[in-house]
């Protein structure tokens, strides 16, 4: 765990608002493109990612400090996930948002890209669309693999971490949730 985690980790401990107020800062788009994609929905995942970093604030002295922080939030917030997906599932409240351009977009630091012809940023859209339903048609446990692994960038030990599961397991769902995609986004470009 790097000297910034391990401070930040003591003052939360200490109840410090500036430093919730920094991990908010520091982590609130990751989390809340990890709970939209979990979740396909703007409210649903803003709702979820605010009690993820209220729990985190509440529950930071059962932090062991044994894997990095972030691992651990992100296990924080994969969890709360799977309780509202279960807790939707449960009420049959399972409407979508429509995605549009900028659907699960990321605050990036850096000058913007180069203008896109309208065509293809329609195309990249329409796309995306296609891409969130997929996702959101898995099961959980396969979708939190395929978030974490192919949009979060996270490496397998890390997954393994933040879920819990053994390697194996984890290179399972990942292969099973990656040909069902490629099954969904396949059978939709035909």
């Amino acid at each position: 765990m790097s000297v910034r985690d391990r401070e930040l980790v003591r003052r939360l401990r200490e109840r410090d608002e500036r430093a919730f107020r920094e991990l908010v800062s520091e982590h609130r788009d990751r989390v809340y493109n990890l709970t939209y994609r979990m979740l396909g929905n703007r409210a649903e995942a803003e709702d979820v990612a605010q009690e993820v970093f209220i729990t985190v604030f509440k529950t930071i002295d059962s932090f062991r400090e044994e894997a990095k922080f972030s691992t651990w939030l992100y296990r924080v917030a994969v969890n709360h996930c799977k309780n509202r997906i279960k807790y939707l599932a449960r009420r049959h409240d399972r409407s979508k948002d429509e995605l549009d351009e900028n659907a699960g977009a990321v605050a990036e630091a850096g000058p913007p890209g180069p203008m896109r012809r309208p065509d293809r940023a329609v195309e990249g859209a329409q796309m995306e669309v296609v891409l969130q339903e997929a996702i959101n048609s898995l099961d959980e446990e396969h979708r939190a693999v395929v978030i974490l692994r192919e949009i979060e960038d996270l490496s397998i030990e890390e997954i393994c971490e933040i879920t819990g599961l053994p390697d194996g397991t984890v290179k399972s769902r990942l292969h099973r949730a990656r040909l069902a995609l490629r099954k969904k986004i396949t059978r939709h470009l035909a």
